[in-house]
């Protein structure tokens, strides 16, 4: 399959994975045939690509950081321990959700686990909108992969994913009028939503079956090596290191999901603004190994070689992830191609990828959200 931007679908295409609505629901299934009306509601939805069957590419896979049932599970729980959460204002109410979600860790890890060399990969190419369920989920995922690159023992695995998926918890107690409003906050109600950290905190550090370090992620989720974050303007090693890779990874969920005011960054954009904090918001060796860690070019998305040719990423290769394995669908002179073949970038060395299919110069814009997603 390949991933087409939402500009370039023509009726008669059909669709080669699910998208999903923010509430995890089914919006379209795999093989439905679009039409203008319906390439016209996916605009609406703000989804800027989609996966469609394609001939010279449909031996190409699209694979899943998690199992469908898993990530279906994980996002039952989340959204149902969220939502109790939201109507609990007392800092003395004991929930007791500790071992729900630690039923949830251990599915996810053994996912996780069964990959050969785990990647991360975008969890929400298809999905219609930013959600917190999502998020929380997405961010456990992504930073349990850079736990395990970071050879962390199974205990630590649990602690860092637990204070990855609840580390935004603390949201369940500001109005959903300041969290999903679609213009610019103002003074006032970013303060607000800049008390999440410590509501998160209040209500995980003594939360039976929570780790009490998944707490301080929510606490210092937000703080920064050069003391320009929040709450308390931590430095360097005032943060836990569990914290500073949640914070990447935070971030970079932010700018590759879609929002109400402007469609998702691609992985390698989202990965170049991270870099502009290197040193200031983030760790440099964090950033180093996060970039190591990341599939820039998803599957399926289509790119141009420096060569002048067109081709369609086939395959990551996870000790090169920036040179994937591209099947090249067009020469140089824009026509397709009726035999496509394929070039391994890590061997050839002198073919670079100067392109990518509906990428524009967004990514400059963005950079604020390294702060404030």
């Amino acid at each position: 399959m390949r991933l087409v931007h939402i500009n370039l679908l023509q009726p008669g295409m059909k669709l080669g994975k699910r998208i999903y609505s923010e509430e995890g629901l089914v919006l379209l299934s795999e093989d439905v045939e679009l039409t203008s009306r319906l390439i016209g509601r996916l605009k609406d939805l703000g989804i800027g690509y989609v996966y469609i069957q394609d001939a010279a590419t449909e031996d190409i896979i699209v694979p899943d950081m998690l199992q469908e049932e898993t990530k279906r599970r994980a996002l039952v729980e989340i959204k149902q321990q969220f939502q109790h959460m939201s109507g609990l204002k007392s800092k003395n109410r004991i929930t007791h959700f500790g071992k729900a979600l630690s039923g949830v860790m251990n599915s996810i890890l053994e996912d996780i686990g069964s990959q050969k060399e785990a990647m991360i990969m975008l969890m929400d190419m298809n999905s219609s909108d930013f959600d917190l369920y999502n998020h929380s989920l997405n961010v456990c995922v992504y930073t349990l992969v850079l736990g395990v690159a970071s050879g962390y023992t199974r205990q630590q695995l649990m602690e860092i994913g637990l204070g990855a998926l609840l580390h935004d918890i603390g949201k369940t107690q500001i109005s959903s009028d300041i969290l999903h409003k679609p213009s610019r906050l103002s003074d006032e109600e970013y303060k607000i939503i800049q008390q999440h950290t410590t509501y998160g905190h209040r209500i995980l550090k003594d939360e039976p079956g929570i780790p009490l370090l998944a707490a301080h992620c929510a606490l210092q989720h937000h703080e920064r090596i050069d003391g320009s974050g929040y709450p308390f303007g931590l430095k360097g090693n005032e943060i836990h290191e569990y914290a500073k890779w949640i914070a990447l990874a935070d971030s970079y969920d932010a700018m590759t999901t879609n929002r109400v005011y402007r469609q998702a960054l691609l992985p390698h954009q989202a990965v170049e603004v991270l870099y502009t904090g290197s040193g200031t918001l983030y760790e440099q060796w964090m950033l180093e190994q996060f970039r190591d860690c990341v599939a820039i070019y998803p599957v399926g998305i289509s790119v141009t070689l420096s060569t002048g040719e067109v081709g369609v990423v086939a395959a990551i290769q996870p000790r090169v992830p920036q040179r994937p394995l591209i099947r090249v669908i067009k020469d140089a002179e824009g026509q397709v191609l009726s035999a496509p073949y394929e070039i391994n970038l890590a061997t050839k060395l002198s073919v670079m990828i100067t392109g990518v299919e509906g990428v524009g110069n967004s990514a400059s814009l963005l950079k604020h959200e390294q702060l404030n997603s």
